[in-house]
């Protein structure tokens, strides 16, 4: 009987560092070996794979110099976008660093761009778009930040970027919009990612779907 204990201990003892020497690759390990991105074509971002259905809508809204900003500007570029207001206390001041951080990683890639929304259009006139792209060091070649209609601003979270808190439309379409995420959107308007924009590995995430998105232009 202790003969047959000691044996099973010894099978225990062996498979348990059989197993901590064991490697499983983790999230980030995985998602390294991705080749191809998902597209979402829905507020539930459920992945699915080679289905291009949802395109961003037709927008125009103007920048932080006057200028008119639509969906021709981005045309055959790789694009962030995000929502944010220029008084905002809590996430916003995180989102645009790391926008800033996104900025200065890609400043000699003509290929890729940004687009930040506010959502407090009656607070952010071109005029405080214009300070504070001034104050956060914006390239306005690269990175507009955008004002307009609410009503034409809210439908184009909602509707077209599916940006609303906890990915779930508010019951009323007048309730105020205020999103972490940063959505990647492909050369031909299709949603291709979502990231918390203020979580640096998310952001270090983004960077790897862009080279992805990259890649997949040239094959």
């Amino acid at each position: 009987m202790i003969k047959k204990l000691l044996l099973i201990g010894v099978f225990i003892a062996f498979n348990s560092c059989g197993n901590e020497n064991k490697v499983t690759p983790d999230s980030s390990e995985i998602d390294r070996q991705i080749s191809a991105l998902p597209y979402f074509n829905s507020a539930d971002f459920t992945p699915q794979w080679n289905t291009p259905i949802h395109k961003i809508p037709p927008f125009s809204f103007l920048d932080q110099n006057g200028d008119t900003i639509s969906n021709a500007t981005y045309k055959g570029h790789i694009y962030v976008a995000n929502f944010f207001f220029t008084i905002c206390p809590g996430i916003c001041p995180k989102l645009t660093e790391n926008m800033s951080s996104l900025q200065e990683f890609y400043q000699n890639d003509d290929a890729i761009m940004l687009l930040s929304h506010t959502v407090m259009p009656w607070v952010d006139t071109v005029e405080e778009l214009k300070k504070y792209s001034i104050r956060k060091g914006v390239n306005a070649e690269k990175w507009h930040l955008v004002t307009g209609d609410k009503t034409e601003l809210y439908t184009i979270a909602r509707d077209g970027y599916f940006a609303d808190e906890d990915f779930t439309k508010t019951t009323d379409v007048d309730d105020f919009i205020h999103t972490e995420n940063f959505i990647l959107v492909d050369k031909k308007g299709y949603i291709r990612g979502v990231y918390n924009g203020t979580i640096a590995l998310d952001i270090k995430r983004l960077m790897r779907h862009i080279d992805i998105l990259k890649n997949e232009d040239i094959q």
